[in-house]
This record gives structure tokens, C-alpha cells and sequence, in this order.
């Protein structure tokens, strides 16, 4: 009898010790718990869904023509003196002043050298002088014969040069040619750039864009949507600053900007940076960026 009893107190004993581990396990448990759930949401910086000029664009490169441009060939015999220019001259103003008579300026423009030429068909030095009117540059550029039904004269253009790599300089579409060229089989076209400024120089070479197809889309930072597989999402956020996982449709992508198709709504909060911070269904503490 007491070797029963003896058993019945191990037993007793055994399942107190597996009850006192649970009963602290839980403790532990519920304090933690109860601890990190005192953690604020994290700051994620978020936008609103607005809309965007997008569009189909033609990469292409052209050379700048001046508006206007003349060439004055003077003999250095019949200068008064040095020949000294200005950078830029007006409409009637003395170009040069010669012996044989002066030289008017027939239009306001840019004033240079083009060089000296002393060869068998001169027989004196020459000094060339050019006026170029470059307040509107022109360019021709080809267009490949796949684009030709987009093209049209008044579309938006879009130019660079290596000069101002940060900055755009806009025109639009001048003329375009009626037949394809069956050498190049491409269409050219005739782009009017103004240059007000006189930022662009006659023979520089132009990165041109030419935008067709515009349109006004809904548009998301590209740093706000996650790729899986073929498909893409962003986090929406409620009024309750609840971070929902939300699959959307893409387009073209612009400027760090990408075109929504469907999913999203205009006025709509995503988040726009710190998607790693982000658990789904998870609270957030918006930051309007």
C-alpha cells in the first residue's frame, strides 16, 4: 500500500511540474506579448494615387539648324581695323565697318568665325563671318517606317544635348515628308525648337523624343510597387492606416513614375517607400511625403 502510494505522489508530482512549465510558458508568453503589442507602428512614408501625362515616345537624334544663317567672306585689306565682334548683334546694326562700305546686319542673331582660308582659289586672306539666328532651331530627324501612322505635324518633342544633360528643351513636329524613304525605310520629319535663350548652338547634335499617343493615367512611384512572379502590388492604405497587399496593372514607366491600369483608384494612399517595413494586413504611421 505504501509502494502505491509512493507512485501516486511521483505521478502527481510529474504532472504539477508539466503543469507549473505550462502555466509559466504562458506567462512568459502573454508578458512578451503584451510588451512588443506597446511597440508603435512604423513610420512609412506613403503618397496618393494622381494623374500623369503619359505617352508612347521615338527615340532619335537630329542636327540643329538655325533659323537663319549667312556667310560674309571679307578680304583683311579692307577692314578699318582689328576685327573685333560682338557676341550678338540687332537687325540693322553695323555688322562691320569696311572700306569698300559697311556691312548691315539683315537680322538679329549670333555673331562668329567660321575661319581663315588662305588657298590656291583666294588670293588674298579671308576672314569668314557668320550670323546665325538661332532664337528657333530646326532639325530633321528620320522616323522608322513602323511609327510613320503616329506621326504627325504638332506632336510634343522633347531635346537634349550633352551640354544641358539636366535639362529639356520642348518643341513640337514642323512638317512631315508624304512618302517613305525605300533606302532607309524611314520618314522624315522636321522638328522647331524654341531657344529663346540660345542654349542650343547650330550643328550640335540632338537627342530627340517625339510623344505620341499622350494620355492622362494613373501613376505610382515605381519605389512603391513589388514584383512577384508576373504579377505586381502595392500596399493601400485605409483610414484605419491598415496596410493592405493590393494587386494592380502596369504600363509604361516614366520619370520614376509607373502608369497604373487597374487596381488602384484616383485619391487612393499607397505606400511609396519602405515597402520592407511594411508587414501585410500590418498598421503603419503614414508620412506624407
Amino acid at each position: 500500500m505504501s509502494r502505491s502510494k509512493k507512485i501516486i505522489s511521483i505521478i502527481l508530482v510529474f504532472f504539477l511540474i508539466i503543469a507549473i512549465v505550462i502555466i509559466g510558458r504562458t506567462m512568459i508568453g502573454n508578458h512578451f506579448k503584451k510588451k512588443f503589442s506597446k511597440i508603435p507602428p512604423p513610420g512609412i512614408i506613403v503618397t496618393k494615387v494622381f494623374k500623369k501625362e503619359f505617352s508612347g515616345k521615338i527615340e532619335t537624334f537630329g542636327t540643329a539648324i538655325s533659323k537663319k544663317s549667312e556667310t560674309f567672306k571679307i578680304k583683311k585689306n579692307d577692314l578699318f581695323e582689328e576685327l573685333k565682334l560682338k557676341n550678338f548683334i540687332e537687325k540693322g546694326e553695323i555688322l562691320i565697318k569696311l572700306k569698300s562700305g559697311d556691312i548691315i546686319a539683315p537680322f538679329s542673331g549670333v555673331l562668329g568665325y567660321t575661319g581663315l582660308t588662305e588657298d590656291i582659289l583666294v588670293s588674298n586672306n579671308i576672314v569668314i563671318i557668320t550670323l546665325d539666328d538661332n532664337s528657333t532651331i530646326y532639325s530633321d530627324i528620320k522616323i522608322p517606317e513602323n511609327y510613320s501612322s503616329y506621326i504627325k505635324k504638332g506632336l510634343p518633342v522633347d531635346v537634349k544635348i550633352a551640354s544641358y544633360r539636366d535639362k529639356i528643351f520642348e518643341g513640337k513636329v514642323d512638317f512631315v515628308s508624304s512618302r517613305i524613304n525605300a533606302d532607309t525605310r524611314s520618314l522624315l520629319a522636321r522638328i522647331k525648337v524654341n531657344n529663346k535663350d540660345l542654349e542650343l548652338i547650330s550643328g550640335s547634335l540632338l537627342e530627340v523624343s517625339v510623344k505620341f499617343n499622350l494620355r492622362n493615367s494613373l501613376s505610382v512611384p515605381d519605389t512603391s510597387i513589388m514584383i512577384e512572379g508576373d504579377k505586381s502590388y502595392v500596399y493601400k492604405i485605409n483610414d484605419q492606416n491598415i496596410a493592405n497587399k493590393t494587386e494592380i496593372k502596369t504600363g509604361l514607366r516614366s520619370n520614376k513614375k509607373v502608369e497604373i491600369i487597374s487596381g488602384l483608384i484616383e485619391g487612393d494612399v499607397i505606400v511609396a517607400e519602405g515597402l520592407k517595413k511594411v508587414r501585410p494586413s500590418g498598421k503603419i504611421k503614414p508620412i506624407k511625403k
